[in-house]
C-alpha cells in the first residue's frame, strides 16, 4: 500500500511517546514492503534514523505569530521566510517541549475545528502538495489533534483517513475554559475519519466513555524490532532503568526518592540507577532538584544527558529492570514494551493502561509513592526467582503481542477495511 503519514516534529531532544510510536509504526509499515511517506507538522524531524519526506507544513513558528499576533493579517512574504529558516526552525526544536498548552490554546483548537484562515492557508498547501505527487492509497493522522486536517482532505481529495488516539487529554484537559471547545471539536468532525486506532484497551474505552460521537475504535498494540533489542547480556550489579522524558509527569522525582530509600535501608548491596531519555529547557528546574535529591549516593546514578533514537536499544541492555512512575493514566508505555523486548521486566503503578500491557512482565504497585515503589522494586531484586520468570514472561510478550510484524500485520488489516470500502 502506498500510505501518507501526517505527525508532528517534537524537536527530538527527548523521548516522546507519540512520536515514538509513529516512527515505529512507519518503520513497520516499509520494513513489511509498504511505500510510507512522512509528512511532518510544526518541526523538522531531525534524527537521522527517522526523517521527514516532504517539505514541513504549517512550521511552528509562522503559525504561532500568525494565530497569536497577526490575526487575521496576512503576514509579509519576508518575515515568513525568516521565520521558517532552518537556523529559526532548529533554535525552536532546541526549545521545543512544553507540557503546557499555555498561550497555544488558539493554536490547538485552529488545529482542531480546521476553518479559520490561518489553517485553511496551510491546508491548502498540504492539499495542492498531495494533488501534485503520487495519490496515496489511505492517510493516517498522528492524533486527533490535528483532526482538522482531515476535515478539508476529505472535501478536497477524498482519500481515506485513519487517525490515532492516545493520550490528548493530557493536552487538552489543561486548556480550562477552552477544554470543552477543543473536546467538541474533536467530535465535531469524527464523521471525516474512517476509522480511529489506539495502543491499548485501556484507552478505547477510556475514550469511548467520553463521547458516544466514536462508534468503532481498533487497538493495535506498538510493535518492535526485538532483533534490535536482543542481549544475553545482564549486568552483575543490579541496575534500575529510567527511561522516558525526565520530567515530574513521568515520575522520575518518585523514582528518585525511591531509589534513596532503598540505598539507605541497603537491602540491595551495589545498586545502581540509570537515567535516560532527555528533557527540554522547562524540565531543567525540576531535574536540579532531583540531583540534589540523589547527591547523597551520585555515584551509583548513571546519567545520560544526550538523547537519540540510535540509543534506545543499548540503554535497556544496561538494566535489570525498568521502572517509569508516570502520574497520569497513560494509553500505552512505550518504554514497558522495549523493555520487555531486551528481556527487562518492569515495576509499574496499576493504573491506566498497565494492567494490561504489563500483565505477568513486572510487578505492579497499587499507590504511586515513592515507599510503594521501593518496596515493589526491592521485592523483585531480592527475589531471584521472581526476576528469572519475569525476564522470561518479559520475552514471551515481546515476541507475542509487541512485535513489528504483529503491529505491521494488524495496521495493514485496518488500512485493506478502509480502502476496500471505498
Amino acid at each position: 500500500m502506498n500510505i501518507l503519514f501526517i505527525l508532528p516534529g517534537s524537536g527530538d531532544s527527548f523521548y516522546c511517546g507519540n512520536c515514538f510510536r509513529d516512527n515505529l509504526q512507519v518503520n513497520a509499515l516499509r520494513k513489511a514492503g509498504h511505500q510510507v511517506t512522512v509528512m511532518p507538522l510544526y518541526l523538522p524531524l531531525k534524527d537521522a534514523s527517522f526523517q521527514g519526506d516532504t517539505p514541513l507544513f504549517f512550521p511552528a513558528i509562522s503559525l504561532f505569530v500568525a494565530r497569536k499576533y497577526l490575526k487575521n493579517k496576512e503576514m509579509p512574504r519576508w518575515i515568513e521566510r525568516l521565520l521558517n529558516s532552518d537556523w529559526s526552525l532548529s533554535m525552536a526544536a532546541s526549545m521545543s517541549g512544553t507540557t503546557s498548552p499555555a498561550g497555544l490554546e488558539d493554536m490547538t483548537l485552529s488545529m482542531i475545528q480546521g476553518k479559520d484562515r490561518v489553517f485553511i492557508k496551510y491546508m491548502t498547501m498540504i492539499v495542492d502538495w498531495t494533488k501534485n505527487h503520487e495519490r496515496p492509497d489511505l492517510i493516517h493522522l498522528s492524533s486527533s489533534l490535528v483532526i482538522g486536517i482531515a476535515k478539508v482532505i476529505k472535501k478536497e481529495i477524498d482519500i481515506p483517513i485513519v487517525c490515532s488516539l492516545q493520550d490528548e487529554e493530557i493536552w487538552i484537559d489543561p486548556l480550562g475554559k477552552y477544554a470543552g471547545e477543543a473536546w467538541e471539536g474533536i467530535w465535531d468532525n469524527v464523521g471525516y475519519i474512517d476509522c480511529f486506532t489506539t495502543s491499548s484497551e485501556y484507552y478505547k474505552q477510556s475514550v469511548l466513555r467520553r463521547t458516544n460521537q466514536i462508534k468503532h475504535i481498533e487497538v493495535v498494540y506498538p510493535g518492535l524490532n526485538t532483533a534490535k533489542y536482543a542481549s544475553e547480556y545482564y549486568p552483575s550489579d543490579p541496575v534500575i532503568g529510567f527511561f522516558y522524558r525526565m520530567n515530574r509527569l513521568n515520575g522520575l522525582d518518585i523514582l528518585a526518592e525511591a531509589f534513596v530509600k532503598i540505598k539507605k535501608e541497603n537491602i540491595i548491596p551495589n545498586l545502581m540507577l540509570k537515567i535516560g531519555g532527555g528533557y527540554s529547557g522547562e524540565d531543567k528546574s525540576f531535574l536540579k532538584k532531583v540531583r540534589s535529591l540523589l547527591s547523597p549516593y551520585a555515584q551509583y546514578v548513571d546519567w545520560s544527558d544526550k538523547y537519540a533514537l540510535s540509543e534506545h536499544a543499548a540503554f535497556y541492555r544496561q538494566t535489570t529492570v525498568v521502572s517509569v512512575p508516570v502520574t497520569f493514566d497513560e494509553a500505552v508505555g512505550l518504554y514497558v514494551c522495549e523493555a520487555f523486548a531486551a528481556g527487562r521486566p518492569v515495576v509499574e503503578p496499576s493504573s491506566g493502561s498497565f494492567p494490561e500491557i504489563v500483565s505477568d512482565g513486572g510487578v505492579l504497585y497499587k499507590e504511586n509513592t515513592a515507599d510503594a515503589l521501593a518496596d515493589a522494586l526491592t521485592k523483585i531484586l531480592a527475589d531471584n526467582v521472581l526476576l528469572k520468570q519475569c525476564r522470561k514472561n518479559a520475552l514471551r510478550l515481546a515476541q507475542e503481542r509487541y512485535s513489528d510484524i504483529s503491529m505491521s500485520g494488524n495496521l495493514i488489516k485496518i488500512y485493506k477495511n478502509v480502502t476496500d470500502k471505498k
